[in-house]
């Protein structure tokens, strides 16, 4: 069987860093890696709209962010086909028959989709299509006849469901549809960046996000304010590095190589730790080397952002030839779907032909 991966992200603002370590600097390891038939990205616009239904102009506007993003990071229109989910229509009517598949009560028991209606202080009044975004999720993947899906672990619980609406349709109708595999972050410094803040998560929302479109002063700005440790007052206190957002990012992002360059006095990462522990280490000098660190680290995506900055018009006719490409591989699930389901009328000669016969004889 074809390897074929399926990821994306909802277009509600550009991505920061926790998308770049939790699953974008993956991507485009994935798509170099020459293991996959096919990496398909989608811009999740759809499913934005489940609960931006009343600000189309956010989610809107965010599409050509989140592709420059994407572009700027390394991932390849060659290589990659990045698109558009609301441009493939056969997604909307995928979700539509597996509706079928799935209880309401089963819905109300995802764990993810609890926990967002939380966060999102839904309660009672909440949009069906928000609660149903699993089965759309099932959708996605199943178009495209994805092998591999890479998520978080907070994401598990919904791939599970797509396994149980993949597992149901091909015991119901006949073997159609591809169950997928999950693939985890390797690092479990990358399953989830904190905020700058130290909140357990980075988001849009808390106002703690470093974009990767930031300016080098934004960046520097946002690092020189995070979150370290409120016990370590001064130099001499030993400090604690549990819940420090700094030795966070660099257990995300540092390398042995960036002591020799920033911070020659420190053979690794072990030994910073072990000073700053025992005490003797100010906040200043961590944060003055992370910057260094992300700094390196962002200079070639801004470098190529601002080259598809120049030609707009590209950036959108990559998403146009994605979409098309995207939607002529739904178009061939959709089409047996609707063959296991024998909702292919038209395009079953046999059973037209019974039906003249059955008619003709007067057998009916």
């Amino acid at each position: 069987m074809s390897k074929i991966i399926l990821t994306g992200d909802r277009p509600t603002g550009r991505l920061h860093l926790g998308h770049y370590v939790g699953s974008l600097k993956r991507r485009v390891a994935l798509q170099n890696s020459g293991e996959y038939e096919k990496v398909l990205i989608m811009i999740a616009d759809a499913q934005a709209l489940t609960d931006n239904f009343d600000n189309p102009e956010k989610v809107r506007q965010n599409i050509i962010e989140v592709a420059l993003d994407y572009l700027s990071v390394g991932l390849d229109p060659s290589r990659s086909t990045l698109f558009i989910q609301s441009q493939i229509s056969e997604l909307t009517e995928l979700t539509y028959y597996y509706l079928n598949l799935v209880s309401v009560a089963r819905l109300y028991r995802n764990p993810t989709v609890k926990s967002e209606i939380q966060q999102r202080n839904f309660e009672a009044s909440i949009p069906t299509g928000f609660l149903c975004y699993p089965v759309s999720q099932a959708a996605d993947i199943t178009a495209f006849k994805a092998t591999t899906v890479p998520v978080g672990e907070d994401q598990l619980p919904m791939l599970e469901q797509t396994r149980e609406i993949v597992r149901k349709f091909n015991s119901i109708y006949q073997e159609t549809l591809v169950e997928p595999e999950v693939l985890l972050p390797e690092n479990s410094a990358c399953m989830r960046l904190p905020g700058t803040d130290g909140k357990a998560k980075m988001s849009k929302s808390l106002g703690n996000c470093i974009f990767l479109a930031d300016s080098p002063e934004e960046v520097r700005e946002k690092i020189m304010a995070m979150y370290t440790d409120p016990l370590h007052l001064k130099v001499s206190d030993p400090g604690h590095i549990e819940g420090n957002a700094v030795f966070t990012y660099l257990d995300a992002f540092c390398q042995d190589k960036h002591f020799r360059e920033y911070l020659p006095e420190y053979a690794n990462l072990d030994e910073l730790k072990d000073h700053y522990q025992r005490g003797g280490l100010g906040d200043v000098k961590i944060k003055k080397f992370l910057n260094s660190i992300i700094q390196e680290e962002l200079a070639p995506i801004r470098a190529r952002r601002k080259e598809y900055e120049k030609d707009i018009g590209a950036v959108y006719d990559i998403l146009k030839a994605g979409s098309a490409e995207a939607r002529a591989i739904a178009q061939v699930t959709l089409n047996e779907v609707k063959a296991a389901m024998k909702i292919n009328y038209f395009d079953d000669p046999g059973l037209i032909e019974a039906h003249k016969e059955k008619y003709k004889n007067g057998t009916f």
